[in-house]
């Protein structure tokens, strides 16, 4: 979950290596307050949450309540899953978009502090910035589910499949013979 192999980006990186998913994916997230966080629990099972996201200062930000059972994951084990709320009805509101990453714990009282005041967020919480590993959007294109993947020091990738038993087709990409 998260773990790529890549070294971790900051969401600005990401943001100016690819400008336009990161531009779907800060709308995807600001359709809706709540979001889906997925983080490990000790015994490894997956946790699913709910979490508000927050893009400020050209960050991506996880705020969590004191000991929250998330928070607590966190701080073991920093590797998480963030889904964007889908929306109502099976449309996707415009697509899947998942972020994937480690987050890393702001324990500086002047931080958290700063934090508090410009987010508005009542103290004591947990805040986390979010180093990105992977960013997928998925959509649906006629016929055909598209996936638009982007890893730190890769350029976007773009893979479309159908719905038989062919295999997928990356944009950009011939197919040998």
């Amino acid at each position: 979950m998260g773990d790529t192999g890549h070294t971790p980006t900051a969401w600005a990186a990401f943001e100016a290596a690819a400008p336009e998913l990161a531009a779907t994916v800060r709308e995807r997230f600001g359709k809706y307050t709540h979001h889906a966080l997925a983080t490990l629990r000790a015994d490894g099972s997956p946790r699913l949450s709910g979490i508000e996201a927050d893009f400020r200062g050209g960050e991506l930000w996880l705020g969590m309540m004191p000991n929250s059972r998330k928070a607590l994951d966190l701080r073991r084990d920093p590797r998480f899953a963030l889904l964007a709320n889908p929306g109502e009805g099976t449309g996707m509101g415009g697509g899947d978009v998942r972020v994937s990453g480690r987050a890393v714990e702001v324990t500086d009282p002047e931080a958290l502090d700063r934090y508090a005041q410009e987010a508005g967020a009542p103290q004591p919480f947990h805040l986390f910035r979010a180093e990105l590993t992977e960013v997928v959007r998925t959509t649906v294109e006629g016929e055909e589910v598209v996936l638009r993947t982007w890893r730190p020091g890769r350029p976007v990738r773009t893979l479309r499949r159908g719905n038989d038993a062919s295999p997928p087709r990356e944009d950009g990409v011939q197919a040998m013979s």
